[in-house]
């Protein structure tokens, strides 16, 4: 059972390895990139900084998918961490999730900054936008004491 998406470039690191984790009940990680998967060294990084008793599986989003939709992963208390909003995206059309957590989307050239951790440009908002359309609850919540900010009072200041 899935518990949440996030959006989180960093995927694994203290935030999500123990606060969210632990506060989710999760048992399992779903890593989704489609970088991370090809960065041997990378992928060894981030499954050293997995939580004690918490199996991490590092997936391109197409794999994702495959395995969701096939109901192996539905023994677990799943916690899916998607590099970018874009894969969140696809993930969320694919598997008819209905929320994602934004939690870290990092600052680029034309990304606007709209609280401490999210960065979007007019790209971002397409993706939002349509997402929003289709009854997806966009909300930020850096960790899992802080109340959440729904997204959508962001979509028009980009």
């Amino acid at each position: 059972m899935i518990k949440m998406i996030r959006v989180d470039y960093r995927l694994l690191h203290g935030q999500v390895a123990f606060s969210w984790t632990q506060a989710l009940g999760a048992d399992a990680l779903l890593l989704v990139s489609d970088t991370v998967k090809k960065d041997p060294l990378r992928m060894k990084a981030l499954r050293l900084a997995k939580p004690a008793g918490t199996k991490v599986v590092i997936k391109t989003c197409d794999e994702a998918i495959e395995q969701i939709k096939s109901g192996i992963t539905d023994k677990y208390k799943l916690f899916v961490i998607c590099e970018t909003l874009p894969i969140a995206a696809k993930l969320v059309e694919a598997i008819g999730e209905k929320a994602i957590n934004l939690g870290n989307m990092p600052f680029k050239d034309s990304k606007k900054q709209v609280t401490k951790s999210i960065f979007i440009d007019h790209e971002d908002v397409e993706i939002m936008q349509k997402l929003v359309d289709q009854g997806v609850e966009l909300f930020i919540q850096m960790v899992p004491t802080e109340n959440k900010i729904d997204a959508k009072k962001f979509l028009k200041e980009v």
